[in-house]
């Protein structure tokens, strides 16, 4: 059996938004494989019934638990995370789960405007998880809460080398920006990892600068943090691989993959 410090981390995303946070845990921890799986026959998780996309999410992580025994598994995906990881710990008691939130805390610490939006799916925006970090770190700042049901399939067609237009992304940008009593909004929450691929062209359609807070390094930091790295120094890791659960990758996905460093698996 395996020690703990040479089991491998599992990234796990509705599709390849992920991809942003592998990015900076690979940095930090090279000695490990990483193990990615976009779960794009489910995708988009905006879709889905709550308890149905709970119970399916919970039972396809038991097999991936036994297929790949991960010391740690991140939950790439707002959505999912704001809805299940109370019942992943719960179903995998001996397994660390890593989830990603939106980034309300460091966004209120940093705003000078006091204006900010959080930028994210449908599921994200609705769910009580989000309202209670307004809550609980923000009560002082006015935060806009913008859901879209399709930012995170034009980030995927993006990075598939799909154009996207800059009229499909202004009327989602205009929406994050608010003025109030002669302030702007100063900082947008990016509270989907797919987000982060599209930042550029939201610079080029926002009407004023703001901060565009990407989470992706904070979580990857805080994930590698709970790793087991005693004997790091020892261990060669396998090649870190890809899955998707459609079984289906096209040939601009599979070059992305590719891209990242990643071995495509089934």
């Amino acid at each position: 059996m395996l020690e703990p410090s040479q089991r491998p981390v599992l990234l796990f995303d509705s599709g390849i938004g992920g991809l942003t946070v592998l990015r900076q845990a690979r940095v930090l921890a090279p000695e490990r494989q990483f193990i990615y799986v976009a779960d794009d026959e489910a995708f988009p998780y905006g879709s889905w019934q709550e308890s149905e996309l709970e119970a399916h999410i919970v039972g396809l992580m038991g097999r991936l638990i036994e297929a790949y025994r991960p010391e740690l598994i991140i939950i790439a995906c707002n959505t999912a995370s704001t809805l299940v990881m109370p019942a992943l710990r719960k179903a995998f008691p001996d397994i660390k789960f890593v989830g990603t939130v939106p980034a309300i805390k460091p966004a209120a610490e940093r705003t000078s405007s006091g204006l900010i939006s959080v930028l994210a799916t449908p599921g994200t925006v609705k769910r009580a998880y989000t309202r209670d970090l307004i809550q609980s770190f923000a009560q002082s700042c006015h935060v806009r809460l913008v859901g879209s049901e399709d930012l995170a399939g034009l980030c995927e067609a993006y990075m598939r080398g799909d154009e996207v237009e800059r009229s499909q992304l202004t009327p989602i940008v205009d929406q994050c920006l608010l003025e109030k009593d002669g302030k702007r909004t100063d900082i947008v929450v990016l509270a989907c990892t797919h987000y982060p691929f599209l930042v550029n062209k939201f610079r080029q359609v926002a009407k004023w600068p703001v901060d565009w807070l990407d989470p992706a390094e904070a979580i990857a930091r805080h994930a590698i943090s709970l790793l087991d790295r005693k004997s790091q120094d020892q261990f060669i890791p396998d090649h870190d691989i890809a899955m998707f659960t459609s079984g289906q990758v096209s040939f601009a996905k599979a070059q992305l993959i590719k891209g990242f460093g990643l071995t495509i698996t089934k």
